[in-house]
């Protein structure tokens, strides 16, 4: 992640103006020289491990002319540290116009991107839907990171140890944006972390889209039953100790292949 510092430009200045004054959240990145809004239930230093729109510019001539200049802002997604993935584009100039006049044009169009229906991380949905049971980030729940996925953790005792929920999509992302959602899935996990037995719980094929609401409604209800439930309610194996990485035939979880 790039450091945030204050603009090194008076177009860079000029921009973060025109997106503040619409009251979207922004920085200057100083090493890629571009500038980076975001949404506002996001903290700038997180911005880029999340989506958000990166917008750059450029200018005419010799003496870098700001009444001659064109915006981009492309909405990227977090792809594996350090990459980003480009998903949409919020606003491209057509014509070379001043700074000033293009930069607050391409501020109204983010503004309205970031306030889409659809265009709000799924994460942040899945968040919402578990906090009617209370389940918030901290104890009961946890953000892991690494290169290629990102998860939300949720502890629970097993038989004589402990072990947890994890849960993203197929693709191993709770960081996704709501419109390209595919599915969430549960998975069981023990205390040395290896996966356990099918699914608890699981929607989608990955490919097809699936409302974001609805399905991380059913999925915070499944985990806060989890979480508040006998564990021999779900998993007879745990509940007495028998730790395999299939649930036996006695096991309230068990599926043959």
């Amino acid at each position: 992640m790039s450091d945030i510092a204050l603009p090194a430009s008076t177009a860079a200045a000029t921009v973060l103006s025109a997106l503040h004054a619409v009251g979207v959240p922004a920085f200057f990145d100083h090493e890629e020289d571009v500038v980076i809004a975001h949404w506002k239930t996001i903290a700038s230093k997180e911005a880029l491990d999340h989506p958000h729109v990166m917008i750059s510019w450029t200018t005419t001539g010799a003496d870098q002319r700001l009444d001659m200049a064109s915006v981009r802002a492309i909405v990227e997604e977090p792809n594996g540290a350090p990459d980003f993935h480009e998903v949409a584009t919020a606003y491209e100039s057509s014509v070379r116009r001043p700074l000033a006049a293009e930069a607050e044009t391409c501020a109204r169009a983010v503004a309205a991107w970031l306030s889409a229906p659809g265009n709000v991380p799924a994460g942040d949905i899945l968040l919402a839907a578990l906090a009617q049971y209370g389940i918030r980030p901290g104890a009961e729940l946890s953000l892991s990171r690494t290169a290629h996925s990102d998860l939300y953790h949720a502890p629970l005792q097993l038989g004589r140890g402990y072990g947890h929920l994890a849960v993203a999509d197929r693709d191993g992302s709770v960081r996704h944006l709501q419109g390209g959602h595919t599915g969430w899935s549960i998975l069981l996990h023990d205390e040395s972390g290896d996966p356990v037995g099918d699914p608890v719980f699981i929607t989608g094929d990955g490919e097809e889209l699936v409302d974001c609401a609805e399905d991380s409604a059913d999925a915070a209800a499944v985990l806060a039953d989890w979480l508040t439930s006998p564990v021999s309610r779900h998993c007879d194996c745990h509940a007495q100790g028998r730790h395999y990485s299939r649930h036996d035939e006695t096991c309230s979880r068990y599926r043959r292949p």
